[in-house]
């Protein structure tokens, strides 16, 4: 009778302890912006094994097109329909002028280790943007670089007299605009999923990406010629939910936390070589593509164009972006030994 007592009590006791466990277990929904095995995906899986390995909850993860575009899966996280949401400063510019600052032509570097030692350590990104997305609701848990941006067209291009009369797709973004203009091209906002057909169409004649998503996405079919112009990497962040994550208990904060490093880290090592893997599937895929690497001396006449946009960024976001802008350069200058 006393063993049957012990066992119906230590039976109940581990269902209520199941019961707990269960009522504080959540499932956290969680959006980005490209494909199955895209970089962002990369990431996110990374995040959501950290926190299925270490805790209760559980994390759905929604690729690009199923809750719509970008600017939808940003409204869903502000609404707080989502609790996690990855995009890129090429959108979050109309909501975060400041976040801009990464379409400044030439200002980061093309050498990734370089760009990714700045990452690591810059105090514009580790402090100063966190308070710039938190103003908007946002808690900022990592930025990252995906890849340097390659520009692909329908004819190879060596200098900015070449992109005259170009139609060149770009995110909806003012500074990218002013980007494009001081190269010499048309700016011609899209939506993702409009640019596959706008290519092929030609209602746009170009546009630009990391070399994993031109391959990913097929973009190479409908605009073969790939130019690497040196201008910059492609940065993306990801950030919760602010109200979600402040009514998060101090170790789930910490959870969240230490998962987002955990897949920072692991994208990292992820993006290590990614770039010349896809090169080589696009070439083997297409005998039409070819590979243009600008001259030190080819980019120096689009570089020259880069002080231009500089001024329109700072004329955009006011002293709070000139001081933006000051600190990125003492960052890069940290890391480059410039």
């Amino acid at each position: 009778m006393k063993a049957t007592k012990l066992l119906t009590s230590a039976s109940i006791g581990a269902l209520l302890l199941g019961m707990s466990a269960a009522a504080h277990s959540a499932n956290w929904r969680y959006a980005h912006e490209e494909f199955e095995g895209d970089v962002q995906d990369v990431f996110a899986v990374a995040f959501k094994e950290y926190i299925e390995e270490n805790s209760d909850n559980t994390v759905q993860v929604y690729r690009f097109g199923e809750l719509g575009e970008s600017d939808d899966i940003m409204e869903q996280a502000q609404a707080g329909i989502l609790q996690f949401v990855n995009q890129s400063p090429g959108f979050t510019g109309s909501l975060i002028p400041e976040a801009q600052i990464f379409f400044v032509p030439y200002l980061l570097p093309t050498d990734e280790e370089t760009v990714v030692e700045f990452f690591n350590n810059s105090k514009a990104i580790h402090e100063d943007f966190p308070e710039l997305y938190a103003e908007q609701g946002l808690e900022l848990l990592k930025m990252y670089p995906e890849g340097e941006m390659v520009v692909t067209l329908d004819e190879p291009f060596t200098a900015p007299e070449d992109l005259r009369g170009k139609n060149i797709r770009i995110m909806t973004n003012p500074l990218l605009s002013e980007t494009y203009r001081a190269f010499g091209a048309t700016p011609t906002p899209l939506p993702w999923g409009e640019v596959y057909g706008g290519l092929q169409t030609g209602i746009i004649q170009g546009q630009e990406n990391p070399i994993f998503w031109i391959e990913s996405g097929g973009l190479y079919e409908v605009s073969p010629n790939l130019v690497f112009t040196g201008h910059g990497w492609f940065t993306t962040a990801m950030m919760a939910n602010q109200d979600f994550f402040n009514g998060l208990s101090e170790d789930e904060q910490q959870l969240v936390r230490d998962a987002a490093q955990h897949a920072y880290e692991h994208t990292l090592e992820h993006i290590s070589g990614l770039a010349d893997d896809s090169l080589a599937k696009i070439q083997e895929a297409s005998d039409e593509v070819t590979v243009t690497r600008l001259t030190e001396e080819q980019i120096e006449a689009f570089r020259a164009r880069a002080p231009q946009v500089e001024e329109r960024f700072v004329e955009m976001t006011g002293e709070r972006g000139a001081a933006l802008l000051e600190q990125f350069k003492a960052d890069l200058e940290a890391v480059s030994g410039d």
